[in-house]
């Protein structure tokens, strides 16, 4: 008998349950509850009513304040999630046990976050969050520091309590070879006073930074997205565009007039101020573009132990070189510089350094490198089409993390970089003026041609292939957005055709092949 986890228990199980794993979702209905659907919050429609005559509680889209967000390097799943299931865990504790004598902490890594975890910093991601960091706004000293520092002192600090005794080899357990029922990434915390314990709890990071938490009994868990409070808020409403495959949203536009960009900015300006809105993109940009700057300044070598040699520093000095003696370029030189914007994030993003996940960190260079070549490059470009871009490129991104995943974990790099991909694809030809039906073309075009790749990081790092991959997927989201441009939008495959091709192109990927370095490049590429 299949094992099936409960959601809410104010909600009809019957309409409502999530599937153990991945491998048992269907593609994404209004009212069927995936995991991405629950994150961005279960609203009741007042007056709606289904075939069983009772009120309906439909999920709201995922959208741009959801799918570009800020955090730190090297992976959404696996350090900015675990982070901020760390800092959840402090919450909790201070909730539960003000003023107890916390002695003694484990942290348990499960599955994928284990067999990865030390390439991906996820030991000290989870610290991070212990001490009370939140990846969207530590300080990059702190992040390097932080090891060291609870190292040198034997100590870790949970905010509102005194110093508990903290060895890192000791209190962090790696069980790769333990998979949890709900998903390949999970860790479970705990914490005793004495021979108490204080609290246990499980999360699942499920990509791009999503979290999920275990409630309930283990044998028969239930699951719910760690939400913020601005989160939690806009799930009390529901959105007046609902959409959650893109045949759907081609009709909303259809029936609307409106662009893939404008109804997106309808639905966020219903859950949050339109200022917040442009507020989040604005940050959304400035962080992209502070980390282009960071990469293409930074000189030296990405930690880990590869001793691969940041090379976006030196493709700068090329490309300026040129431009500054009147080099006449051919037409296609100026892929050069999509090449340096993807790098540059990406070699930041492997130094553990602040970036967007866009729509994780392991991809978090194809949207930007697009983004900026738009920006320096497209004459009339304007902000506006930079917040069109976002929008658009957020919408496409919502639907595919619904109906499939943007989870390496979960299935390979087609739902990391392909997806990328894809965004970066509609939201150019969105920018660029291109129809509902265009900008679908251009996010299936990218993601087709990117069906089937592996996530196999040599070393467990985010480097090898993944700063190229980025780079190569940045250039593909340029021509998939001229192709569809040049066309009319007409095409044999649907987008929503695959999504779900990449899903079940995932589901028969093999495990070694699927963010646990276990086969491909990462057992091929002898270790230096």
């Amino acid at each position: 008998m299949t094992s099936r986890l409960r959601l809410n228990p104010d909600f009809d199980d019957a309409a409502h349950t999530v599937p153990v794993s991945l491998s048992e979702r269907h593609p994404g209905t209004p009212h069927t509850a995936l995991p991405a659907a629950i994150l961005a919050g279960e609203t009741q429609v007042t007056g709606t009513t289904g075939e069983s005559g009772k009120e309906e509680t439909r999920a709201n889209p995922l959208g741009v304040c959801d799918m570009f967000r800020v955090g730190i390097g090297p992976s959404s799943s696996h350090t900015v999630g675990p982070m901020r299931a760390g800092l959840h865990f402090a919450t909790l504790l201070a909730a539960r046990a003000p003023g107890a004598r916390i002695t003694s902490l484990r942290v348990d890594l499960f599955g994928s976050l284990a067999a990865t975890g030390r390439g991906h910093n996820t030991d000290r991601a989870v610290l991070l969050g212990l001490s009370g960091y939140s990846p969207e706004n530590v300080s990059i000293a702190v992040v390097d520091g932080m090891e060291a520092a609870i190292d040198s002192s034997g100590t870790l600090t949970v905010p509102g309590f005194e110093p508990t005794p903290f060895v890192r080899e000791r209190d962090i357990i790696f069980r790769p070879r333990d998979i949890l029922p709900y998903h390949v990434n999970a860790l479970t915390l705990r914490a005793w006073a004495g021979e108490e314990l204080l609290a246990e709890h499980t999360y699942y990071s499920v990509g791009g930074g999503f979290v999920m938490e275990e409630l309930g009994d283990p044998a028969e868990p239930r699951v719910a997205p760690l939400a913020t409070e601005e989160q939690a808020d806009a799930a009390q409403t529901a959105v007046p565009y609902p959409f959650f495959t893109a045949a759907r949203l081609l009709e909303l536009c259809s029936e609307t007039g409106m662009r893939i960009s404008e109804l997106a900015l309808a639905n966020e300006t219903a859950l949050r101020p339109q200022p917040a809105v442009i507020a989040h993109m604005d940050r959304v940009h400035a962080v992209m573009d502070e980390a282009i700057k960071a990469g293409i300044a930074t000189e030296g070598t990405l930690p880990g132990g590869l001793r691969v040699k940041r090379r976006a520093p030196g493709l700068a000095r090329e490309l300026e070189e040129k431009t500054a003696a009147g080099h006449r370029a051919d037409q296609l030189e100026a892929l050069g510089w999509v090449n340096l914007f993807a790098l540059a994030i990406n070699e930041e993003n492997a130094a553990g350094h602040r970036i967007v996940t866009a729509p994780t960190n392991g991809a978090a260079g194809v949207v930007p490198a697009v983004l900026t070549y738009y920006e320096r490059f497209v004459p009339g470009a304007t902000r506006e089409g930079m917040y069109n871009f976002l929008l658009a490129g957020a919408a496409i991104g919502g639907i595919i993390k619904t109906n499939a995943s943007i989870a390496g974990a979960e299935v390979g790099c087609q739902g990391e970089v392909g997806s990328a991909s894809a965004m970066a694809a509609a939201g150019f030809a969105e920018a660029l003026g291109g129809t509902p039906a265009q900008v679908e073309n251009a996010a299936e075009i990218a993601m087709e041609h990117s069906l089937g790749l592996t996530c196999d990081p040599v070393g467990g790092l985010v480097q090898i292939p993944c700063i190229e991959r980025n780079a190569m997927a940045a250039v593909k989201s340029i021509n998939a957005a001229y192709i569809a441009l040049w066309g009319d939008g007409s095409h044999t495959v649907s987008f929503d055709t695959v999504v779900e091709t990449m899903r079940q192109t995932g589901m028969d990927m093999l495990s070694k092949y699927k963010e646990t370095s276990e086969g491909g490049l990462a057992v091929n590429v002898v270790e230096c």
